[in-house]
């Protein structure tokens, strides 16, 4: 189940309105069972199932928050940021999420670079498999070449599901090729043709290929016996969700830029905000099957290339701070020197962001426009420290079940 998107209010219309506890989020980690797979069962609602997971949580460590800002509350300023779409074309599958029959459930032609995300669980009474099927529409051969993916196991973890999805993804590029003949058909991943979601399990996945001419890629779920291959052409497209999220989007990619010389000698404790939909622009697109207008609420499947400018050599450690809720999923770091790293979010925990904190009504009257602040228990991921005299960059993608916005929060490193 992906939980959906919580947008943030100013801190004015908080106040006015009383919304304290999604305006501030806590600075321990949160960890929780890591037998935490195997949750819920068939008849439980949306609700309940999330309670489950979230009821595995072993016990909490004591707070880390004083330890990194100290014990007085903590002021943020916002630091600006402009951001340039570009790349290929995402394939957007994620309606109908709950699938209750066999049928495809996205399918669009695609030729260059693009990029399929798919997040669909079982919702029958019987096994089945997902499929992401390429028909060559070239007259003559086609190639396609994989250059980057990762598949979740099936699991009713739906948190484990997302996560591990994005530690696959950003692990290592891939170098796969597919030869398609004339109307030639091939899955994707040809393990995709023996795995196979139990009722109640779910499956997502985030692939990149080119495509050097036009192929149709059908996203489908079929019986545990069928062969993906004939099935595609012979179920039919099943309708959206009340939820619409699916679709195609020109420009797969958005460059995320700070335009302000981060200075951490003067700056002190700095944020921006991803996946708002106010500073940062969910994408719109086209549902192929319908020619309907569809928005990515989430920007699901978009990776995001983040990058920081500092000012002077000292070093500064950077944060990650979930808004919406419980959270999980992973970020690529590269240096200039091509060094890289492959950052859990978080590091010592299956997920993090279920803490509710109330804030007082004065505190918050105290933030200008533009300001967020930080508490003693705000839960943030570490996402290391690094030279400032040395450009990084992060690669980030919105993961499948964990809630948005986030904040990227950066400080002078001790």
């Amino acid at each position: 189940m992906k939980l959906r998107v919580v947008k943030r209010m100013p801190a004015k219309k908080l106040l006015a309105a009383c919304v304290l506890a999604v305006a501030m989020t806590s600075c321990q980690l949160q960890p929780v069972s890591a037998s935490s797979h195997e949750v819920g069962q068939q008849e439980m609602n949306i609700k309940e199932r999330i309670d489950t997971i979230l009821n595995k949580a072993s016990t909490r460590p004591a707070s880390m928050g004083s330890e990194v800002w100290g014990k007085e509350p903590c002021v943020m300023h916002e630091l600006p940021t402009e951001s340039r779409d570009e790349g290929g074309t995402l394939l957007f599958s994620d309606s109908p999420e709950y699938v209750k029959q066999d049928g495809v459930l996205y399918r669009d032609t695609v030729a260059g670079d693009a990029r399929v995300f798919y997040y669909h669980l079982n919702n029958t009474d019987v096994p089945k498999k997902l499929a992401v099927v390429l028909r060559n529409k070239y007259d003559g051969v086609n190639i396609v070449k994989v250059t980057r993916g990762g598949s979740g196991a099936p699991s009713k973890d739906y948190l484990f599901v997302g996560k591990t999805v994005q530690l696959d993804y950003f692990a290592a590029s891939m170098d796969e090729t597919l030869v398609l003949t004339r109307d030639g058909r091939r899955l994707l991943q040809d393990s995709m043709a023996e795995v196979v979601l139990k009722p109640d399990e779910l499956v997502a996945g985030m692939y990149d290929f080119q495509a050097l001419h036009p192929v149709e890629v059908s996203v489908l779920m079929v019986g545990e016996d069928a062969d993906p291959l004939q099935a595609a052409y012979e179920l039919p497209i099943l309708p959206k969700d009340e939820m619409r999220l699916r679709g195609t989007f020109t420009g797969m990619n958005r460059q995320l830029t700070v335009t302000k010389r981060y200075d951490p000698a003067k700056d002190g404790v700095m944020y921006f905000r991803v996946a708002d939909d106010e500073r940062d622009k969910f994408r719109d697109g086209i549902d192929a099957t319908d020619g309907s207008k569809v928005s990515n609420e989430g920007n699901y499947g978009v990776v995001y290339r983040i990058h920081i400018p500092i000012k002077g050599n000292q070093p500064v450690q950077y944060f990650l701070s979930p808004l919406g809720g419980v959270y999980a999923g992973a970020i690529r770091a590269v240096t200039e020197t091509a060094e890289q790293k492959l950052l859990p979010v978080p590091a010592k925990a299956p997920f993090f962001g279920a803490a509710i904190l109330e804030i007082s009504k004065e505190l918050l009257s105290r933030l200008a426009p533009g300001d967020d602040i930080l508490v003693k228990r705000t839960e943030l991921s570490d996402l290391g420290i690094y030279p400032g005299d040395r450009s990084v960059w992060f690669y980030y993608s919105p993961p499948g079940a964990s809630n948005l916005p986030v904040n990227i929060i950066v400080k002078p490193a001790p």
